[in-house]
Formats: C-alpha cells, sequence, structure tokens
C-alpha cells in the first residue's frame, strides 16, 4: 500500500504546530510534550504538559487538549478527530482516546519507557477493547526526540532527574 503524500503533508503541518506547543512547556520548565486536536482540518483543542505549573500529575498535553476539544464539541465523543502529540502517549493518555472514540492518533518520537501505543503496549489498537484508534508514529520524530532531549540533558547538567 502506498502512502497518502496528501495526509503526509498534513501530518508533518499538525505536527509541527504541536512542537511549537511543546515548546511552551519548556518555556515554563515542564517536559516539552505538545498536543493538538483536529477535526475536519480543523484545530479544536490544543495543550501542553504542564504538571509541574499546576502540581498535577494528569496535566499531560493530550489530556489538556483532549478537554479543550471535548469542551469546543460539547461533547466527550471525539469521533472523526485526530490527535497530533510530540511523543508517543503513556498508558494514561491512550486509555483516554480509547474512552474519547478518537478516529486518529498522530504522534512524533517513540517512548521506550513509558509509550502505551506500540513501544510498551499497544493501548489504542488492543481488540479486547470497545474502540481502536488508528495509530500513525514517527512523524517528524527528529526535532521532537531531540525538544526532549534537549530538556533532559539541561536538567541532567543542573544536577536534577
Amino acid at each position: 500500500m502506498t502512502p497518502d503524500l496528501h495526509q503526509d503533508e498534513i501530518d508533518r503541518r499538525f505536527m509541527q504546530e504541536a512542537i511549537e506547543l511543546a515548546r511552551r512547556a519548556l518555556d515554563s520548565e515542564d517536559v516539552p510534550v505538545g498536543a493538538l486536536v483536529v477535526h475536519a482540518g480543523r484545530v479544536i483543542g490544543r495543550g501542553f504538559n504542564q504538571r509541574e505549573k499546576l502540581q498535577d500529575p494528569t496535566a499531560h498535553a493530550e489530556m489538556i487538549a483532549l478537554t479543550a476539544a471535548a469542551g469546543y464539541i460539547g461533547h466527550w465523543r471525539l469521533e472523526r478527530c485526530t490527535l497530533y502529540v510530540t511523543l508517543e502517549p503513556c498508558a494514561m493518555c491512550a486509555g483516554a482516546l480509547v474512552l474519547a472514540r478518537l478516529s486518529r492518533l498522530v504522534y512524533g518520537a517513540s517512548d521506550e519507557k513509558t509509550g502505551a501505543c506500540d513501544s510498551l503496549y499497544q493501548i489504542p489498537r488492543d481488540p479486547r477493547l470497545n474502540h481502536q484508534v488508528e495509530t500513525t508514529g514517527g512523524v517528524l520524530a527528529q526535532p521532537c526526540a531531540e525538544l526532549l532531549r534537549a530538556f533532559f540533558r539541561h536538567r541532567r547538567m543542573l544536577g536534577e532527574k
């Protein structure tokens, strides 16, 4: 099957916007992850990590973007929506994608330690669940991963974990 070049171009454009959101998390000294929800070619929810700022373990970029999108639509079901996120979602966020009935997930960098969409688990595509989410990984993976590497390199230089 040949990849849809038009869709690849769209994915890269929206991932670039997610990277800009990740930079906002970086500016607030949080792990640089950005996310956005798109419906019919239009961004309806945006988020970036705010765990440190809000002191909330659930304040992941994906959760914030999903909440904003549901508020925009006025309903928790995000059918026919795509989530773009710079890092492969964790188990909490992957579960939220399934529960929100998202149609598609596009992520940048893989997460070998906590990734729950391809790396450790495949929650969005688990046939035992009542909904599956189409998943595309590796979109602009290099710039997404570099933001994360730079963040953690800086933290180690400061003697933080």
